[in-house]
């Protein structure tokens, strides 16, 4: 196993000082987000470390000289957008862009994507079914005549009340995971398995390792805190978010030790990346540095 971490964290910081910093703390790979420079530029969610509208054979050259003078590598691609948005636009201005990204992952040689499978919250599961299957059959064709597999992260995606129960992503359970794969039965088409979401929805994340061990392709170190007071106070029927927090790794619920002991059971060699979304650790980038440290300094214990 490799530890890394996602790069949003360092949004406001260049390409090579991220790869300079993750060299100098120890870490050996980093998620590189590849969201729309546009979307960066105004503000918008997205974080843009490589910009894959403009991959041309120069950029290629400096990125790929980056790692090498850094010693560090490319763990994947990240774009997290919704394909499947109510907002027709919205989710085909994010399957052009996922193209483009899928595209690049094949001209560095990275071969990884990490992304949502997406989903129309004012809908239900199986109302998203074929929607989703029409849009997703052709991307993953796309990935696998690149020679690229797509790693589909867990998280439930709720940013507001009305939101909550759909989420804008399909993926959130062990069950729906399955289906997915039964209806897109390719080996380009996998997991990026992050035990933070999982354990708030009181789902055993060694559970999830060994069912898709072979659907594993990435991994993300993050942790999530439940407050029993705040659960007494409102229940499971609630918004999450009223009481549960992202934590970095060691500091929420997630039992790490019985996590890499499951990931080293089925012999899982990939990378495993911190993601911060840790609020302690908000703001300066002396503070967001911290939370990377500090993680990797708790998260070496398990990866030797």
């Amino acid at each position: 196993m490799q530890l890394g971490f996602v790069s949003a964290i360092l949004r406001d910081q260049p390409l090579a000082a991220v790869l300079q910093f993750a060299a100098e703390t120890g870490y050996a790979c980093v998620e590189l987000m590849c969201w729309p420079a546009t979307d960066y530029q105004v503000a918008k969610p997205g974080v843009c470390h490589i910009d894959v509208s403009r991959l041309d054979a120069s950029e290629q050259d400096r990125i790929r000289g980056l790692c090498r003078q850094t010693g560090v590598q490319i763990s994947a691609l990240g774009y997290y957008p919704n394909p499947l948005s109510a907002n027709l636009e919205e989710a085909d201005e994010a399957c052009r862009h996922l193209r483009l990204v899928i595209n690049a992952a094949a001209l560095l040689g990275v071969g990884l994507v990490n992304t949502f499978i997406g989903r129309n919250h004012r809908q239900s599961v199986a109302e998203n079914w074929p929607r989703f299957v029409e849009t997703w059959q052709p991307l993953v064709q796309h990935a696998e005549e690149h020679n690229v597999r797509i790693a589909i992260e867990n998280c439930p995606m709720y940013f507001a009340d009305e939101q909550w129960p759909g989420g804008l992503n399909l993926a959130t359970s062990p069950h729906i995971w399955r289906k997915i794969f039964e209806a897109i039965p390719s080996p380009n088409l996998g997991l990026n398995l992050d035990p933070s979401h999982l354990v708030w929805q009181q789902i055993d994340p060694t559970h999830a390792i060994h069912a898709f061990r072979d659907k594993l392709f990435h991994v993300h170190a993050k942790d999530a805190r439940i407050d029993q007071l705040s659960l007494n106070e409102h229940g499971i029927l609630s918004n999450p978010k009223l009481w549960h927090t992202p934590k970095i790794p060691g500091l929420g619920d997630v039992n790490w030790g019985e996590f890499f002991g499951a990931l080293g059971d089925i012999g899982y060699a990939g990378p495993v990346a911190v993601e911060v979304e840790d609020k302690s650790f908000a703001g300066p980038l002396d503070r967001r540095q911290a939370s990377l440290i500090q993680s990797y300094r708790y998260l070496q214990q398990y990866v030797i």
